[in-house]
């Protein structure tokens, strides 16, 4: 590998793991606007929103310009390949994570549900790790981690669905709470998209170190 390459691919590193850590940051600011009925975090989500989207278009205008002037082989071609993918993903949890500060931001003016806070409680920690260790599995190259947060993926798709039925219990019973209750239904799917994306990062992690697609295995 050329002192060139390698010194952009570092610099391209950094630059993942910086869109990384906004993302992140976006959502954390969603969950504290949900958990905290605090408008200043849904104002910082959006406002970070736009940062976010100029630095993907910076990662994605980097990988080209690698791909073009070095033509990578190998595990350097595998790495533009799944920077490329990553950054998609995190882009799109930065949407995700809007989203999450607009429902936050509607619930803020209702009465909270107190039985429907307690299905959610566990979802938002749980996804604030997966979105951490995926990052780290990416810049450690560490397929072990990217493992375990696939395993995770089944635990928030289960919150997910224990969610769905208790809306639905409670708006049988009282019909009054469909608003609100429709709103944290979103904010639960949004949060199990981000697990997704989550999902997805972990397994181009693994497609990077050992070279072989799990995506749709059984």
């Amino acid at each position: 590998m050329s002192l060139h390459l390698q010194r952009d691919l570092d610099k391209l590193k950094k630059e993942i793991l910086k869109l990384g850590n906004m993302v992140e940051v976006s959502i954390n600011n969603a969950i504290l606007a949900l958990n905290n009925r605090e408008k200043t975090y849904v104002h910082e989500v959006f406002a970070n929103e736009e940062l976010i989207n100029e630095m993907e278009v910076k990662v994605e205008e980097d990988c080209l310009k690698i791909l073009a002037l070095h033509q990578p082989v190998a595990v350097d071609l595998r790495f533009l390949v799944v920077v490329l993918k990553v950054n998609n993903d995190l882009e799109r949890m930065g949407d995700i994570a809007k989203n999450i500060a607009k429902r936050a931001s509607e619930l803020m003016e209702a009465d909270p549900i107190p039985e429907l806070n307690l299905v959610i409680q566990g979802l938002p920690e749980m996804i604030k790790t997966m979105v951490r260790n995926s990052l780290d599995a990416l810049i450690k190259l560490d397929d072990q981690l990217a493992r375990e947060i696939i395993d995770m993926d089944d635990k928030v798709d289960d919150i997910n669905k224990e969610m769905y039925l208790a809306i639905k219990k409670a708006v049988r019973e009282n019909p009054g709470l469909t608003d609100v209750a429709i709103n944290l239904l979103a904010t639960s799917r949004y949060m199990e998209r981000i697990g997704d994306l989550s999902t997805n990062i972990a397994e181009d992690v693994i497609f990077m170190v050992e070279g072989k697609v799990i995506r749709h295995a059984e």
